[in-house]
């Protein structure tokens, strides 16, 4: 699963991780993530997110 980058902020999200403070679990891929989630740290919406290949 791809991780995706704020491009607002940097923030990573991370498929393998998920986003536990908003009850998002690990293996959730970013495109199953619910239309109204944003983004932890700034709070953009997901369409200022891209995808960034994994190193």
């Amino acid at each position: 699963m791809k991780k995706y980058r704020c491009l607002m902020c940097g923030y990573i999200y991370d498929p393998e991780i998920g986003d536990p403070e908003n009850d998002i679990d690990p293996g959730t891929a970013f495109e199953e993530l619910p239309d109204d989630w944003v983004c932890p740290d700034c709070g953009v919406g997901k369409d200022e997110f891209e995808p960034i290949d994994d190193d």
